[in-house]
């Protein structure tokens, strides 16, 4: 199998379940030295990087930190940034669901919702940026939503900090290009990770109706891509957002 990251170092966030989990198992199989982020530590994340690591010869380091925390978010880029490594990858994947009329989302949780799904992401992104500019390259992928484009009723707050996410990876990709970074964006449809049981079964039913390959995508659906965007063959794909959706 060609390894597509292989001497590649990527740090990608939520890396405890469903995309993010995925994706830094699919990143390992192809060779990348990957600081996986997480919130929280736990045996169980601890022992699948261990395992991760000896199956693929690759080096994995996990990184604690809450990304609303934003000492603890600098003290973490501090951890990567002191190891002189080139960074060549950042998937933004953290990020958490929000189900609400418009008429009765608080502003509490809209200000939740893009503290997480925003806020974050744009701070973390900079200071691994500027690594990025130094060396003259990287790849920067951000996990959007179709909700993002799409404007679904009852997700009109997280739909906002999705869609605020596809203008930023546009406005980066304009702005960091001249520097060897490509910036793109993944609008994943209806997944099967844990944000699904915020979804009635009633809408995940109407929805797979109107999908054009009627299932539900797989985290690997979404990892696949971001392997793709991580890789040297997408090396003159900037700017863009990708939805992988199933055909909704």
């Amino acid at each position: 199998m060609v390894r597509l990251l292989l001497n590649k170092n990527a740090v990608l966030t939520g890396c405890s379940h469903g995309i993010g989990k995925a994706t830094l198992r699919l990143f390992a199989e192809h060779g990348a030295n990957i600081w996986a982020c997480a919130r929280k530590p736990s045996d169980d994340f601890e022992n699948m990087v261990h395992e991760l690591s000896d199956a693929y010869g690759v080096e994995i380091w996990p990184v604690y930190f809450d990304l609303t925390n934003y000492s603890d978010l600098k003290e973490a880029v501090k951890t990567i940034s002191s190891s002189k490594r080139k960074v060549d990858i950042l998937l933004n994947n953290a990020g958490i669901t929000y189900n609400a009329l418009f008429m009765m989302s608080s502003l509490s949780m809209m200000r939740e919702v893009f503290e997480v799904n925003f806020f974050s992401h744009l701070v973390l992104t900079q200071y691994i940026a500027k690594i990025m500019m130094r060396q003259k390259s990287g790849s920067i992928i951000n996990i959007s939503s179709s909700a993002g484009i799409d404007g679904n009723p009852g997700r009109s707050v997280y739909g906002a900090s999705k869609a605020a996410i596809i203008c930023a990876t546009k406005s980066m990709a304009a702005e960091l290009g001249e520097f060897g970074i490509r910036v793109n964006s993944i609008a994943p449809g209806i997944t099967q990770t844990r944000m699904l049981s915020s979804m009635t079964e009633k809408v995940i039913t109407e929805t797979l109706e109107n999908t054009a390959l009627k299932r539900l995508g797989t985290p690997e659906d979404i990892g696949h891509t971001a392997l793709f965007l991580a890789s040297d063959m997408s090396s003159y794909l900037t700017g863009q957002v990708i939805r992988v959706d199933g055909g909704m």
